[in-house]
């Protein structure tokens, strides 16, 4: 299910030098933000939770999934070269899957590490928040990554969608209308920070089952969608 050469042509889509930098950009905000606050503050948690909820988690995150997800495959299919790709013979479901795992291991990369990093700079890790955060990234990237690399595949306008989605869904109605709390990948890895974190700081509107059930269905349901649209573009190419 794992092909290096597929593998090796995505990482290095994503991490060129222009995307690099855009990566990166984020994160270094989040850490220079998080230096000005202690600097100016001192070690608060309830100041570390709110930065890293509604910055880290709620912006940064989705983003760099974003970013991640889409680069991935869109650009392959947008240049026509994912034809090259499908001329090999290599199973559409190990390409979908592979280019999965590159993509969840850059966003984890590119928002986890700076989390915690931006965690421990902020309170040392009091109350185990810097941890709770970084576990959420991790898990919240396995889920925006699959659900990305899908917008990739049917879309041209891929990015487009994204952004929209993780602006205005995740961080906007997915922290404040109640309603939609519940169907915000955000929510959910919440909900698994909630349980690492110690005391009452980090909380979540959906429960850790029915979090860790959305989590793994939205996931699979994603990348299984996402290997059928790539049977059907290839089709539509023989055509």
């Amino acid at each position: 299910m794992y092909d290096p050469t597929v593998a090796r042509l995505t990482y290095r889509a994503l991490l060129g030098r222009r995307r690099a930098l855009i990566l990166l950009a984020l994160p270094v905000l989040l850490i220079v933000i998080a230096a000005a606050v202690r600097s100016f503050s001192g070690a608060d948690d309830q100041v570390a939770k709110d930065l890293l909820q509604g910055f880290a988690l709620a912006t940064m995150v989705p983003i760099i999934g974003v970013i991640a997800g889409t680069g991935a495959i869109g650009p392959e299919i947008d240049d026509g070269s994912v034809v090259y790709l499908l001329s090999k013979p290599v199973k559409r479901p190990t390409i979908i899957f592979t280019k999965l795992i590159v993509a969840i291991g850059v966003t984890m990369a590119f928002s986890a590490v700076p989390t915690l990093i931006a965690g421990l700079i902020l309170n040392g890790n009091g109350q185990q928040i810097a941890v709770a955060y970084t576990i959420a990234a991790l898990v919240a990237s396995i889920a925006y990554a699959a659900v990305f690399l899908l917008l990739g595949t049917i879309t041209r306008h891929a990015v487009v969608f994204g952004l929209v989605y993780a602006l205005v869904w995740e961080a906007l109605f997915g922290s404040l209308v109640s309603g939609a709390k519940t169907l915000s990948v955000q929510q959910w890895s919440l909900a698994v920070a909630q349980k690492v974190a110690h005391g009452d700081l980090v909380s979540s509107d959906v429960g850790l089952p029915a979090a860790t059930v959305l989590l793994v269905a939205v996931t699979v349901l994603a990348t299984w969608y996402a290997g059928r649209k790539l049977r059907t573009l290839t089709l539509a190419g023989e055509e």
